[in-house]
């Protein structure tokens, strides 16, 4: 599978991006190395490789879970630049 210049102007406009001709085709030439490398990286024998649910061990360094009193809808509505009395407003996005 390769990465043409259509499918990047593709994504970039579902992310209402847009891209010079050199930013397309300097994409599209990222892209493809990261698949030659994914390639590359399915080669490898991994059945006895362990599956990690992540990279690092982060045992240490994650917080308890404890079960907390919610926030009001006044504490959290206290910072929003734009509420009602029990909502956030946000400006319409879908037309």
């Amino acid at each position: 599978m390769s990465v043409t210049k259509k499918d990047v102007n593709y994504v970039a406009d579902l992310a209402r991006l847009k891209l010079s001709e050199e930013e397309t085709e300097s994409l599209a030439n990222d892209m493809n190395q990261i698949l030659d490398y994914m390639t590359t990286l399915e080669e490898l024998d991994t059945s006895d490789v362990e599956p990690l649910e992540h990279v690092i061990d982060l045992e240490y360094r994650l917080r308890d879970d404890k079960a907390k009193e919610p926030l009001s809808h006044e504490d959290a509505l206290k910072n929003a630049p734009d509420a009602d009395t029990d909502y956030f407003r946000v400006p319409r996005v879908i037309e």
